[in-house]
C-alpha cells in the first residue's frame, strides 16, 4: 500500500487591520453596524455577538471564575466520586436526584442540563458497585424508552420535551456520540435480569440486618424494583401486545404501592447542600456539559425538589393506569370523549404520548399483517381505522348504505363511493385524536387548521348522502353529513372554549363569545343529535318493517340522550353568563376600551374567523347585532 501524499503547505498573507478599523468605526454612530450582504449578513453578525460572550453563550458560564467541573475519571482519581463500598444512604441519594433530573427533562429541560449531569451516568461500566451499575444501565434503557414513546406519538413541541440526546448513547444508534461504550449494548432482558437480581440481593440484606440498616436497605430495595417495574411498563405501552393489559395494569399498580415505600424514605438518603445547584453532594456535576450546549442565552436548568419529583413520578403511574383504559375503547365517539377529558387533565408529555400510543399503534401481530399506515404519520393500520369510523357511522346514524341485510341492498356505485368516502375520513379524524394530545395552548392553533379539513370533508359528505339516498330509494337521508356535522360542532365549541380556559379573551368579549355558544353551537349541536337518533330509528323501522311475522316493534333506546341532555345543560349556562354580561354591561360594571381605539366589529370578525367557510355558516357580526338588539 503507498503512504499517502503529504499536504501542501498552504500560505496565508495576513494583513494587520486594527489601525484601519480603529479609524474607520469613526464614522458609525453609536449603534450602528457595517453591513456587508455577500458574507456578512444579520446572522452572521448575531452569531459574532453571541459567541464568547457570557452573557449571551451558554458555553462561557464555565469561564465565570469557577473551578473547573471534573469528569468521571478525574473526579475518581480525586477522591471525590466512591465507585465502590457505597453506603446505602448515598446510593438512596443517587437515586432519587438521579429521578428527579428524569422528571426535570420530561418537564421540557435538556439532557444535557438534567439527567446528564449525573457523572455515574458517562461510565456505568466502571462502577463497581453492582446495584448503582444495575440502575445507571437501566436509566439508560429507560431513557431512550421514554424517547422512543414520545418520538412514536409526535404530539410533542419544543416547549414539552428535548429529544436531543446531545452525543450521549442511548441504544437507538450506535454511532450517536462520544460516550458510546461497549457495555451499553444492553438487551431489555437483561436489563430487566440485572435489576431482579440487585433486588434480590437486597431483599436479602433485609432479612439479616439490625431495624435501622433495614430500613435503608428496604429503601433501596424499593427503589430498583420500581424502576424495573415502571421499565417494564413502558416497555408494554410502547410495543403493545393484546394480551398484555393485565400485565402492564399489575406493573403499574406495583409501582404505585413501591412509590409509596419510596415517598416516605425519601429523607434516608444523602440530601443536596443548601444554595447548590447540585442535587446530590456526590456524584452530580451541572457544569459537566456546558460546552455541549449551542451558542444561545443560558437558560438556567433548577433541578425538581425530590419530594415533588417523586410525586410527579407517583401521578404519572396513575395516569400511565388510566390511559390504559383506552384499550376498552370500541366506539369511536367514547374514544374521542376519552381523549378530550384525558386533555383537560393537563397530563404530562409522556403520559399523552402513552395515550396516543395506545390507541393509535397497531398490536405487534397488526404490524405484520400489513404495512399500511394512516396519513400525517398516524402509525394505526389504515384498514383497522376505517372499520372505526364505519362502526362509529353505524352506532351513530345507521345508515342504511352501511347495512349488510337482503332487504336493504345496495348499488356497487353507492358502496364504492361510501368506502372512498371512509378513505377521506381517516386523516381528519387521526389527526383529530393526535390534537387532544397537544399541550392545550398549541391544541387551539391546530384546531384551526383541522377545520379546514373539515370543510372539505362536508362537502364530500353531502355529495355521498346524495348518491346514497338515490341508489337507496330512501329520499333525503342525510347520514354521513349528520355524523361529520356533529364532530365539526364538537371542534368549534372546543376551539372557543379554549379561549375561555387560556385567557384570551378580553372581559368585554365574554358575552358574543357565550352567545355564540348559546344561541348558535350548542343549539345545533342537540339538534344534531336529535337528527342522528331520528335517522337511526328511521333505518331500524324500515328494516324491521320488512321481516315476516313481527307484530310489534320495541321502541329504540336513545344512546345520546344523557349527551343531549349535558348539552342543554351547558346551552343554558352559557346563556345566562351571556344575559348576566349584558346586565352588567349595562349597569357599566365592565370596563369598555376607549372608542377611538376599538372597533367591536374587527374583534367579532377575528375571534370567530376560523368558523367560517364550514357548516352551520358563520354568523357575521350586523346579524349578531340584529338579533341581540333588545338585549344591547
Amino acid at each position: 500500500m503507498e503512504p499517502l501524499a503529504a499536504a501542501p503547505e498552504v500560505t496565508y498573507n495576513w494583513v494587520d487591520v486594527t489601525s484601519d478599523f480603529f479609524k474607520y468605526i469613526k464614522d458609525l454612530q453609536l449603534g450602528e453596524l457595517l453591513h456587508d450582504g455577500l458574507l456578512f449578513g444579520l446572522f452572521e453578525a448575531m452569531s459574532a455577538i453571541e459567541m464568547m460572550d457570557p452573557k449571551m453563550d451558554a458555553g462561557m458560564m464555565c469561564n465565570r471564575g469557577t473551578p473547573k467541573p471534573l469528569n468521571f475519571h478525574q473526579a475518581v482519581a480525586a477522591d471525590k466520586l466512591k465507585i465502590d463500598n457505597i453506603e446505602p444512604n448515598e446510593l438512596i441519594g443517587i437515586i432519587d436526584a438521579t429521578m428527579a433530573c428524569i422528571v426535570s427533562w420530561l418537564e421540557g429541560h435538556s439532557l444535557a442540563q438534567t439527567v446528564f449531569t449525573n457523572l455515574y451516568l458517562h461510565q456505568p461500566h466502571s462502577i463497581n458497585n453492582k446495584i448503582l451499575k444495575a440502575f445507571c444501565i437501566a436509566v439508560y434503557k429507560l431513557l431512550d424508552c421514554i424517547r422512543d414513546c414520545i418520538n412514536q406519538a409526535q404530539v410533542f413541541e419544543e416547549e414539552d420535551f428535548q429529544p436531543m440526546g446531545y452525543g450521549y448513547y442511548l441504544g437507538s444508534n450506535p454511532q450517536s456520540g462520544h460516550t458510546y461504550d461497549a457495555s451499553l449494548e444492553v438487551t431489555e432482558a437483561k436489563c430487566i435480569s440485572l435489576l431482579r437480581e440487585q433486588e434480590e440481593e437486597l431483599n436479602k440484606k433485609t432479612k439479616n440486618t439490625e431495624a435501622e440498616a433495614n430500613i435503608l436497605w428496604t429503601a433501596l430495595a424499593a427503589r430498583i424494583r420500581f424502576t424495573r417495574m415502571f421499565y417494564q411498563a413502558l416497555l408494554l405501552i410502547t410495543k403493545r401486545d393484546s394480551k398484555s393489559g393485565a400485565d402492564c395494569v399489575a406493573l403499574l399498580n406495583g409501582c404505585s404501592e413501591m412509590m409509596k415505600v419510596i415517598i416516605k424514605t425519601s429523607g434516608k438518603g444523602t440530601q443536596p447542600v443548601e444554595n447548590s445547584d447540585s442535587p446530590n453532594p456526590m456524584g452530580f456535576e451541572p457544569m459537566i456539559n456546558q460546552r455541549l450546549l449551542p451558542p444561545t442565552f443560558p437558560r438556567y436548568t433548577r433541578i425538581k425538589p425530590r419530594i415533588e419529583a417523586l410525586q410527579y413520578f407517583d401521578e404519572l403511574v396513575s395516569r400511565l393506569r388510566h390511559a390504559w383504559k383506552i384499550t376498552s375503547c370500541t366506539n369511536f365517539h367514547t374514544a374521542v370523549d376519552f381523549f378530550m377529558e384525558f386533555s383537560r387533565q393537563r397530563a404530562c408529555i409522556l403520559s399523552r404520548s402513552a395515550l396516543q400510543l395506545l390507541y393509535l399503534s397497531p398490536s405487534p401481530a397488526t404490524t405484520a399483517a400489513t404495512a399500511q399506515t394512516v396519513p400525517s404519520g398516524v402509525p394505526r393500520p389504515h384498514h383497522i381505522f376505517i372499520e372505526i369510523l364505519r362502526d362509529s357511522i353505524k352506532n351513530f346514524v345507521n345508515p342504511p348504505v352501511l347495512i349488510n341485510k337482503p332487504m336493504m341492498p345496495g348499488t356497487p356505485q353507492a358502496r364504492e363511493v361510501v368506502e372512498t368516502f371512509l378513505t377521506r375520513c381517516v386523516r381528519p379524524f387521526a389527526v383529530l385524536l393526535q390534537v387532544c394530545g397537544h399541550n392545550r395552548a398549541r391544541q387551539r392553533d391546530k384546531l384551526v387548521l383541522l377545520l379546514d379539513e373539515f370543510a372539505t370533508l362536508q362537502e364530500e359528505a353531502e355529495s355521498v348522502d346524495a348518491i346514497t339516498s338515490g341508489s337507496m330509494g330512501t329520499g333525503d337521508c342525510p347520514c354521513f353529513s349528520t355524523w361529520v356535522l356533529y364532530h365539526v360542532l364538537r371542534v368549534m365549541i372546543a376551539y372557543l372554549l379554549s379561549g375561555l380556559e387560556l385567557e384570551l379573551y378580553s372581559v368585554h368579549e365574554y358575552h358574543y363569545i357565550f352567545w355564540y355558544l348559546y344561541e348558535f353551537l350548542y343549539g345545533w349541536l342537540v339538534s344534531a343529535l336529535g337528527r342522528a337518533e331520528g335517522l337511526a330509528n328511521e333505518t331500524t323501522k324500515r328494516i324491521e318493517g320488512k321481516r315476516a311475522g313481527v307484530r310489534k316493534q320495541k321502541k329504540r333506546t336513545r344512546p345520546y340522550a344523557r349527551e343531549g341532555l349535558m348539552c342543554q345543560v351547558m346551552q343554558n349556562m352559557c346563556g345566562g353568563y351571556y344575559k348576566a354580561l349584558v346586565a352588567f354591561k349595562l349597569q357599566g360594571k365592565i370596563r369598555q376600551p376607549q372608542s377611538e381605539f376599538d372597533n367591536e366589529a374587527v374583534r367579532y370578525k377575528h375571534r370567530f374567523a376560523p368558523l367560517s367557510g364550514l357548516s352551520p355558516p358563520q354568523v357575521h357580526y350586523h346579524e349578531f347585532c340584529e338579533m341581540t338588539q333588545p338585549l344591547q
